[in-house]
């Protein structure tokens, strides 16, 4: 995974509350086998009977609740499959917010009126250590735990979070009963 640090750039603005993971991706598109080649089918029925029009940008702006419905990690793929690197919204549905953090997608969540401000601006800036979004002359701050901003911030996947105990995990493996049968004292 990829440090996370200072996203900017233009934004693609979805003007809708309660985007689910159904409509992020489309359960007929989850059959692949391999975590490519789901950017082309990211709001795969909206944009094709034309309810909205998406610019493949940095920053996805959303309405409230993004990402949620059911478990899906193809949802936060094909949003960065797509071009984005982070996804600003009031709220995130905890399963979606998880997903991200774990996928390097940056799930930004602030008050509505800074999210209607960066819309109207186009463009933003977030800078994840000091946990601003700046979008014009407007600065907001918002909140992230701090182990998910070490992660992200350092690109740490969950593998990689393990890693970092190799070595315990090594002395352990050294240390553990040897194989064999099990056996129980009456």
């Amino acid at each position: 995974m990829d440090p996370v640090t200072i996203i900017s750039g233009r934004v693609s603005v979805l003007d809708r509350a309660d985007c689910d993971t159904d409509q992020i991706i489309p359960k007929q598109f989850l059959k692949r086998i391999e975590r490519t080649g789901f950017g082309e089918f990211l709001f795969y029925d909206w944009i094709r009977s034309g309810e909205i029009s998406l610019e493949p940008n940095t920053i996805l702006v959303a309405g409230k609740n993004f990402g949620c419905g059911s478990s899906r990690e193809h949802a936060v793929w094909a949003i960065q499959q797509f071009g984005f690197q982070a996804v600003v919204a009031p709220s995130f549905a905890d399963i979606f917010f998880n997903n991200a953090t774990k996928n390097g997608l940056l799930p930004v969540a602030v008050a509505e009126d800074a999210v209607r401000l960066l819309a109207e601006a186009g463009e933003g800036t977030i800078d994840l250590a000091a946990q601003t979004l700046t979008a014009g002359d407007h600065v907001a701050r918002f909140d992230i735990e701090p182990s998910i901003k070490h992660r992200l911030l350092n690109g740490i996947d969950e593998i990689a979070l393990t890693l970092e105990h190799e070595d315990d995990i090594a002395a352990f493996e050294r240390t553990r009963m040897q194989p064999g049968p099990v056996t129980t004292a009456q």
